[in-house]
């Protein structure tokens, strides 16, 4: 399964974009979702994810509080919302559907090791 993330650019500090994500996944509805990113010269990390039904999300410390993730079931996409970006959240983010047996706090907890499909990444490039 391809996912497809879109909506990276170059944007200044305090600015803010959203991320898209669409994912062709038959069973979308019931599999948690996640974004990750990864810098250059840095491991790819956890950056939030959100249950099936949307109940539950979860942000890596970094970015609580100027990040948020939601999910529209109706269209297979989940979304990124990034507020107060800063030059340190540059990175390609990459979105990531969970495998079945993991939910969206596996995807915080052990990261890649919950991940069924990933999405190619999309650059986002916060200048100062």
């Amino acid at each position: 399964v391809q996912l497809q993330a879109s909506g990276g650019g170059l944007v200044q500090a305090g600015g803010s974009l959203r991320l898209s994500c669409a994912a062709p996944i038959r069973t979308f509805s019931s599999v948690a979702m996640g974004w990750f990113r990864q810098a250059p010269g840095k491991e790819r990390e956890f950056v939030a994810s959100i249950s099936a039904s949307a109940g539950s999300s979860y942000y890596a410390d970094s970015v609580k509080g100027r990040f948020t993730v939601s999910r529209d079931n109706a269209k297979n996409t989940v979304y990124l919302q990034m507020n107060s970006l800063k030059p340190e959240d540059t990175a390609s983010y990459y979105c990531a559907s969970a495998r079945s047996q993991y939910g969206a706090q596996h995807m915080s907890d052990i990261a890649g090791r919950s991940v069924s499909s990933w999405g190619q990444g999309t650059l986002v490039t916060v200048s100062s």
